[in-house]
């Protein structure tokens, strides 16, 4: 079962910017004005953690999602749910992750090139610009510790002007993500709580627009109580499940 193409939200744009998203599957593809973003699911298939050698079924995955895409190459790294970004190599085609490479983020200024990460309820999230690209891993860790505004310094950094847009893909939503006091206490500016449960789309949305974001548009799916076998979850079917992706390329 495959989500609604009016499930993707877009605010403060022009609303002939943007084609709208578009569905293969449980990915989701939302061309923006400069870049190309998708956002997989589990019909696309385990993609694996960012750490360790890969299975042969997760790189027929990672194969699979190339031709999909259309590219040449995706740069991937280690997670490890901090707000490090960084350029990615174009120095290797295929669907390369760099174990190496500890980075949740990631920038690129080459055509051709994909910028991957690897999400099982965190918040995938692209940003793009005329000339630049950024993929992001964001959870709670990484958006209290500023990965969003990291994004957009990295992307002004390489010399890309003018108005930004970003989208964020499916994580687990303010609907069903519940966390401790320590989890809200970075937040409690943003006024996104609700009980126990947090709405991180939304803090995320609001960092974008702080760092000079221009359109933020969100998906609005959240990983844990979407339709059954739609997406993989860590906090509903445990830390062994798979993961899909978050992928983002120049135009």
């Amino acid at each position: 079962m495959s989500p609604a193409a009016s499930d993707y939200t877009s605010a403060g744009a022009d609303p002939g910017a943007r084609a709208g998203a578009h569905h293969h599957g449980s990915a989701t593809r939302i061309e923006l004005r400069h870049a190309t973003v998708l956002f997989s699911g589990r019909d696309e298939g385990d993609l694996g953690r960012t750490t360790g050698p890969p299975t042969p079924a997760v790189q027929a995955n990672r194969a699979a999602i190339l031709e999909l895409c259309g590219l040449g190459a995706i740069a991937a790294g280690s997670q490890v749910h901090a707000c490090t970004v960084v350029v990615a190599r174009a120095d290797r085609p295929g669907y390369v992750v760099d174990d190496s490479l500890q980075a949740d983020g990631q920038v690129t200024q080459a055509p051709e090139l994909g910028v991957g990460v690897h999400v099982a309820d965190c918040l995938p999230i692209a940003v793009a610009g005329d000339g630049g690209v950024a993929m992001i891993h964001a959870g709670w860790r990484g958006l209290a510790g500023g990965i969003v505004p990291e994004a957009v310094r990295t992307l002004r950094a390489l010399g890309v002007q003018g108005p930004l847009e970003a989208a964020i893909g499916p994580g687990a939503g303010g609907c069903c993500y519940e966390a401790g006091p320590e989890v809200h206490a970075p937040f409690a500016a943003y006024r996104a709580s609700n009980g126990r449960r947090l709405d991180l789309a939304a803090i995320a949305t609001a960092q974008l627009q702080e760092a000079g974001v221009d359109s933020v548009g969100d998906t609005g799916l959240c990983t844990l109580c979407a339709p059954a076998g739609l997406f993989f979850s860590h906090r509903r079917d445990g830390p062994e499940t798979g993961r899909q992706g978050g992928f983002a390329w120049l135009r």
